[in-house]
């Protein structure tokens, strides 16, 4: 069921929710809901993002860090407000190798903050705002912005279309299908 409702209700292509499967990120929640792990810098699950076609939430008594889905040598991490619009922006991008795609749950928690700090600490990077394409978004893109000036790593802002990169995902399957 959690694979229907992120295929056919989501757009995300079986070859995104596979990764996302074969990383250990991604499970299936109650009445066909999808659970997104989020996880510390070792790996080290701390809580679920969940999300279904009835309702989004977190698992109480979880920790907000961050979900990741790429390799963990990337050089380019594409920070996301959701696990749906990280998985989107993925498969818009073909889940590039030098990516890795993260979503902060929505929130902005210090263990957040400390996580992408750590990333954005390493050589070479680059921290990519993939926030959402509106006031809350920019707000994000500021915040990732102001950690990559100070970490000295380089920086882009990446933002959909529409609203959102589960939209923006949406959308160009529709285009696809039209063309």
């Amino acid at each position: 069921m959690t694979s229907c409702y992120l295929s056919d209700e989501r757009g995300i292509p079986e070859t995104v929710i596979r990764a996302a499967v074969r990383q250990d990120r991604l499970r299936e929640g109650p009445r066909g809901s999808m659970w997104a792990a989020h996880a510390d810098d070792d790996g080290v699950v701390t809580g679920w993002e969940e999300r279904g076609p009835e309702w989004r939430g977190f698992a109480s008594g979880g920790a907000k860090i961050l979900f990741r889905l790429g390799p963990c040598e990337a050089i380019r991490f594409c920070v996301t407000e959701a696990a749906i619009d990280a998985m989107s922006l993925a498969a818009i991008e073909s889940l590039r190798r030098d990516s890795l795609y993260l979503s902060t749950g929505g929130g902005w928690a210090p263990a957040t903050e400390a996580a992408i700090w750590a990333l954005a600490a390493r050589p070479n990077v680059q921290l990519v705002a993939a926030t959402d394409n509106n006031a809350q978004g920019e707000v994000y893109a500021g915040r990732i912005e102001a950690i990559a000036v100070a970490a000295s790593c380089g920086y882009e802002r990446l933002a959909p279309a529409h609203e959102d990169w589960n939209e923006e995902l949406r959308a160009f399957r529709r285009r696809e299908r039209d063309a």
